[in-house]
């Protein structure tokens, strides 16, 4: 059985500003599934959800407690027992319009890369990893990134 990428589109602009939205989604999702130095023993299922910068501050308060839109958040599941037949859940990455396309534009980098890159990023937080606990972490965390990304034949990021 393969893994479960299920797809929410809140924000209609995320359907006219990258090409084949629901393919990289998912190629991107699995890509950071791929490189996890510890991989899901058997399939999973990741919630992705599309949506805008109030959506995304509004998680963020009340999750966070911090008051501000940010790109991309992840919310990993709570561990499952595995049943025959079924994934198991392994959480949500949300990301936001507004603060992605900025970014991109800041950052000169085509939307779909950057999109792939954070969702690649979230994947990677619902597995465990985290980057905020030390430099030796967050090296190891960009990467498993910049690897992830090469499958998909899209540059490093923090080249």
């Amino acid at each position: 059985m393969p893994h479960e990428i299920d797809l929410a589109v809140e924000d209609a602009r995320w359907e006219t500003a990258v090409a084949d939205l629901e393919a990289l989604v998912t190629r991107a999702v699995e890509a950071g599934l791929a490189v996890a130095p510890e991989k899901p023993d058997g399939p999973v299922e990741v919630s992705v959800l599309l949506t805008d910068d109030a959506a995304v501050r509004e998680l963020n308060r009340t999750w966070r407690g911090k008051d501000k839109p940010t790109n991309v958040l992840s919310f990993p599941a709570a561990p499952q027992p595995r049943h025959a037949g079924t994934a198991v859940p392994l959480g949500d990455v949300v990301l936001a319009y507004e603060t992605l396309v900025r970014e991109s534009a800041e950052q000169s980098k085509p939307l779909q890369n950057h999109l792939a890159h954070l969702l690649v990023h979230g994947t990677l937080h619902c597995l465990g990893q985290d980057h905020e606990i030390g430099e030796t972490e967050a090296d190891a965390m960009e990467a498993l990134e910049v690897a992830a990304l090469a499958t998909l034949g899209i540059p490093d990021p923090y080249a």
